[in-house]
C-alpha cells in the first residue's frame, strides 16, 4: 500500500515510521510512506501557507493553493489514490471504515493546521473527511499516523500473527477481552482459573462473554447497533451475575 501524508512537518511523519508495527511494515515493503510539505509551493519569500481568515475571528488558516499543488504531485505518485482530510469536524472514522480504507491501493492524506485550512480547497481536492474522535488537536499528523498505524496492522505481511488482527477491539463489534500473562499471581490478584486449565472450549466461552459484558458496561453504543444472538444474551447475563458475586464478595472483606 501506498500512501502520501502532505504536511508541513514531515519529520513528524517519517520519524515515527522506523518503530513497532509501523517499521516492519516499512521494512517489509508492505507500505510506503512519502511526504510532500505545501511550502514548496509558496510563492513569496516566506514560503507562507496561512493567511487571516475572511470574516475575522482568532488563529490563521491554511491557503488553498500549495495544497491543492501539494496534492497534484501525491496524486502523481500514487495515481488514484483516495484523498482524505484528517479534521475534528469528518466523519468518526471506526474499525470497519479503516479496513475499507486499507483495502484500497493508496492513499492521500492531508494534515492540517492552524485554525483549519480554506473550506474550498476541501470541496475541490478531497474526497472524503475523517475525524479520529471527538478533540481538537494541533494538527492532522498525529491523527494520520494513527489512521495509517490502524491500516497497516490489517495489511498481509504486517503482523508476525496475522489471526491477531482479527480478534482485536471492534473488528467483531465488540471490545477485546482482558489478557494475561506470568506471573500467575500479582499483587495478590491471581490470573482467572479458567485461563490456566487448559479447556480451549471454556476458555473461548470465557473470552466471549467478557468481550460481551465490557463492551456493555463501556460502549454500549456498540451493542445497540448489532443483534445480539440468543447466546450473546445468556453470555451476557452470565457476565453480570459474576460482577455481582465479585462485588459480594469484595463487601465481605
Amino acid at each position: 500500500m501506498r500512501i502520501v501524508v502532505v504536511t508541513l512537518f514531515p519529520e513528524l511523519v517519517t520519524q515515527a515510521l522506523a518503530f513497532g508495527v509501523l517499521g516492519r511494515a516499512v521494512a517489509r515493503d508492505v507500505l510506503t510512506v512519502e511526504t510532500i510539505d505545501p511550502r514548496q509551493f509558496a510563492t513569496d519569500l516566506h514560503r507562507t501557507v496561512d493567511d487571516r481568515p475572511y470574516g475575522g475571528g482568532p488563529g490563521m488558516v491554511m491557503k488553498a493553493e500549495p495544497l491543492r499543488q501539494a496534492v497534484e504531485l501525491a496524486v502523481l505518485r500514487v495515481p488514484d489514490a483516495w484523498r482524505v482530510y484528517l479534521a475534528a469536524d469528518g466523519r468518526p472514522v471506526d474499525q470497519a471504515r479503516v479496513a475499507a480504507l486499507a483495502r484500497l491501493p493508496g492513499l492521500v492524506l492531508v494534515a492540517g493546521r492552524y485554525e483549519g485550512v480554506d473550506e474550498r480547497f476541501v470541496e475541490c481536492c478531497i474526497d472524503e473527511t475523517v475525524s479520529v474522535g471527538d478533540l481538537v488537536l494541533s494538527g492532522g499528523e498525529l491523527p494520520a499516523l494513527m489512521l495509517i498505524d490502524a491500516m497497516a496492522r490489517l495489511l498481509p505481511g504486517t503482523l508476525g500473527c496475522a489471526e491477531s488482527a482479527e480478534h482485536e477491539s471492534f473488528t467483531t463489534g465488540l471490545l477485546d477481552w482482558p489478557h494475561y500473562t506470568r506471573p500467575e499471581v500479582w499483587e495478590g490478584r491471581p490470573v482467572p482459573p479458567v485461563l490456566l486449565g487448559g479447556n480451549h472450549a471454556e476458555i473461548e466461552r470465557w473470552r466471549r462473554r467478557q468481550a460481551l459484558g465490557r463492551t456493555r458496561a463501556r460502549r454500549p453504543d456498540l451493542l445497540d447497533a448489532r443483534e445480539v444472538t440468543r447466546e450473546e444474551r445468556r453470555l451476557l447475563e452470565e457476565y453480570a451475575a459474576e460482577q455481582d458475586a465479585t462485588r459480594l464478595e469484595a463487601g465481605k472483606q
